[in-house]
């Protein structure tokens, strides 16, 4: 009995000293590595670094596919660059997906530029080619006319798809037509109030004699009222009284 009491008591005194000196000596040792950090390499780069660090390489694959990266590319890695690990630890490197996925073509018509893109990089689509169309109506500036793949065509992604998008037309300002408005009766500052307004200039005024109409009064305009000229040109306007 006093034997075994013996023995357990070694026992106990080996299980603490292992606690206290050897562990942690082996801790210190070496039993620690820091993970590489292997993100962008290739696979098989990846996994002779990890091997170097005395870490294994485990695969896994991105739930989405990007069409711009290589399918043996790293794009993400788990545990991160610099984390301590024990040596033979498994590093998941994530990779791009293999197979493309599919998906129908979206009804890009009516939409903006700027939602178009944005729909079609959703589902890993590539804008090719975005092209302009003059258009008159002005809700359709800035607006998706028509698309080279019609909607609901299933393309891989990475597809490429082109569309068309409106551009208001603007009309050169010497080509532009407006009315000449009807100034007659008016006094000379309504008169050169309207003429501006319309996009006209007050050109010469001149001056008759007249016993019957109010002095300062408009009584012929040149070119006259309702007449379509350029924007811009002059109307020139009698008044009643003298220049003085």
């Amino acid at each position: 009995m006093k034997k075994v009491l013996i023995f357990l008591f070694l026992f106990i005194i080996a299980i603490v000293a292992v606690d206290r000196f050897l562990l942690p000596y082996y801790t210190e040792s070496g039993s620690q590595t820091t993970v590489p950090n292997v993100t962008n390499m290739t696979y098989e780069a990846a996994n002779w670094e990890l091997r170097k660090a005395g870490l294994n390489a485990m695969k896994s694959y991105n739930v989405r596919y990007l069409p711009d990266v290589p399918p043996d590319r790293v794009i993400d890695q788990v545990p991160e660059p610099g984390s301590i690990v024990k040596p033979g630890r498994s590093i998941t490197l994530v990779l791009n997906r293999l197979d493309k996925p599919s998906y129908p073509v979206p009804d890009l018509v009516g939409r903006t530029e700027a939602e178009a893109r944005t729909e079609l990089e959703r589902l890993g689509m590539v804008v090719a080619e975005v092209q302009t169309q003059v258009v008159s109506d002005s809700d359709q500036d800035g607006r998706v006319l028509s698309q080279s793949i019609p909607p609901d065509v299933v393309l891989k992604s990475g597809s490429q798809v082109s569309f068309i998008v409106g551009k208001l037309e603007q009309e050169p300002t010497g080509m532009r037509l407006v009315i000449v408005p009807d100034v007659l009766g008016m006094s000379v500052d309504q008169a050169r109030s309207v003429i501006v307004r319309d996009g006209l200039l007050l050109g010469k005024i001149s001056y008759e004699n007249s016993d019957l109409l109010v002095p300062g009064t408009v009584v012929s305009q040149k070119p006259s009222a309702n007449a379509m000229v350029q924007f811009g040109q002059s109307v020139d306007i009698a008044v009643v009284g003298n220049p003085n």
